[in-house]
């Protein structure tokens, strides 16, 4: 079954062809960073008008990478939610058109499912059941993972998620847009040790997150310290810090709650290097198993929409119907 997957959630246009027997062909991304650089983040017009003009050239380049041609395809799998209304209408309204035109299914896929299931894409690849923790710019969440389709919530941030956090404290440190690459850079050039912030609900006893309050413990030391490179730099590194150690620990205590031995990390954060490699430590020292994606995955891709469609196609998700509606807000769970 060949499948053309359309993410369009939020601030890049990713479409990719997945073979269900041959595996992933071929995958294009466009990434709207330098058009939002100028605004300190992601404008919702802006987003949808850029989606429009790239979702055409983009799958025709996926399609010729493939040596494929539309004729060839067996459904078109598009992101339906959650993410910006007016992005997710490009995806979903260039998908059914194309479905409509072929004959062919349309299928609508959870963004974070996508991400849920890509390290499945992996030679290194993770067997049911496992707990995934999903951590980007929108969510931070601990999942159960029985099988395709069947996802547990064990805990979820109760405020900002940690890809936020990371943009607001590069905005508190004179950053640019995206604020998660540009905080690790920095981090990796300061001293460990010279600051100590909050670690918010390690020791809550739930598998909940909480990051909102480090933000502010950031934006007063901030005032308090003199602005040189040297000490924004370890403001970043401390800042880092904080959050892998939470986000470590709470992983540990949901692997050993649901009494699995497999992790798998998704989403943009999940590309932070010190964060795999507290989590490789852990690993070690907990002997657990850790998966990750392969790092040009970790952001939004159409290969992760077209993979999920294509495993959700075999248990059996029917197709969507031809209606140009999204779901912007969309609870996995309810998948």
């Amino acid at each position: 079954m060949l499948i053309l997957g359309i993410e369009s959630s939020c601030d890049e246009t990713g479409l990719a062809l997945y073979d269900s027997e041959a595996g992933l062909l071929s995958h294009a991304l466009h990434s709207q960073v330098a058009m939002h650089q100028a605004y300190g983040g992601v404008v919702p017009e802006l987003a949808s008008r850029d989606h429009i003009r790239r979702v055409v050239p983009l799958a025709r380049a996926v399609l010729a990478r493939a040596g494929r041609e539309l004729k060839d395809l067996d459904a078109v799998a598009f992101t339906e939610g959650p993410g910006l209304a007016g992005a997710l209408l490009v995806g979903a309204a260039f998908a059914k058109s194309l479905a409509f035109a072929l004959d062919v299914p349309a299928l609508g896929i959870h963004h974070l499912e996508g991400h849920l299931l890509s390290p499945l894409l992996s030679k290194h690849r993770p067997a049911f059941p496992f707990v995934a923790l999903l951590v980007s710019g929108g969510h931070t969440q601990l999942m159960r993972v029985t099988e395709v389709g069947q996802y547990e919530l064990l805990g979820e941030t109760l405020d900002d998620a940690a890809g936020e956090a990371f943009d607001k404290t590069a905005k508190l440190l004179g950053l640019d847009y995206p604020g998660g690459p540009a905080v690790s850079a920095l981090a990796e050039t300061g001293h460990p040790g010279r600051f100590k912030l909050p670690r918010p609900m390690l020791n809550s006893g739930d598998l909940e997150f909480s990051f909102s309050g480090l933000k502010t413990a950031v934006a007063m030391l901030v005032r308090k310290q003199p602005a040189d490179a040297s000490t924004r730099a370890d403001i970043a590194c401390a800042f880092q810090e904080a959050i892998v150690e939470v986000l470590v620990t709470k992983c540990v205590a949901a692997l050993q709650r649901t009494n699995l031995g497999r992790l798998v990390v998704a989403g943009g954060v999940g590309a932070n290097r010190q964060l795999r490699a507290g989590l490789d430590e852990a690993s070690r020292r907990e002997g657990f198993e850790v998966f990750y994606p392969e790092l040009e995955l970790c952001t939004d891709n159409g290969a992760m929409i077209a993979f999920a469609a294509a495993l959700r196609w075999k248990s059996g998700l029917p197709p969507a119907d031809l209606v140009f509606s999204v779901r912007p807000r969309w609870d996995l769970a309810e998948v």
